[in-house]
């Protein structure tokens, strides 16, 4: 079980991984879309059409077993769902919601050649909201970096609906 010392340790890593000098580790870590990532996808105050929570789901820990496969693959979690449909220029607000006392989870958003365009800590037992705009058609992938391969998803961005 992490505790707070560990959880603070952990988010000071992924901070000197991501490049981050931050005085506060979880505001470090911390990466919205910015500069070219802008032009992909923004964070918008417009009041989104679509609202979506994505969950963290263990599927496999320590905790519960079954230990075979702890034992062979680690402590295996997900994102739910792991797909989502979008319409390029259209508000969606995601809201991610750590369902896990005990672990630390984030969201990073990739463009289609996987660069960072967002990166955010997911708390143990926390929900962060985000309303996103995605200005190209395309896929994007999302993971969380600290349990791959596994925990990952992606967005399908379409073509702008018609309205009228």
């Amino acid at each position: 079980m992490a505790t707070k010392p560990a959880l603070g340790i952990a988010l000071a890593v992924l901070a000197l991984v991501h490049g981050a000098r931050a005085a506060d580790p979880q505001a470090a870590a911390e990466q919205l879309p910015s500069g070219a990532a802008a032009k992909l996808v923004s964070i918008s105050p417009a009041a989104p059409a679509v609202s979506l929570t994505v969950i963290t789901q263990a599927v496999v820990v320590r905790e519960s077993g079954p230990s075979q496969s702890v034992e062979r693959f680690g402590e295996t979690y997900v994102f739910s769902p792991s797909v989502i449909l979008v319409h390029r220029d259209e508000p969606i607000r995601l809201t991610f919601r750590n369902l896990q006392p005990d672990d630390l989870h984030d969201f990073e958003l990739l463009d289609s050649g996987s660069a960072p365009l967002m990166h955010v800590m997911l708390p143990p037992l926390s929900d962060r909201s985000y309303t996103l705009v995605f200005h190209e058609e395309g896929l994007f992938r999302f993971l969380c970096t600290l349990h791959q391969p596994v925990m990952s998803g992606q967005i399908l961005v379409l073509p702008q609906q018609r309205h009228g």
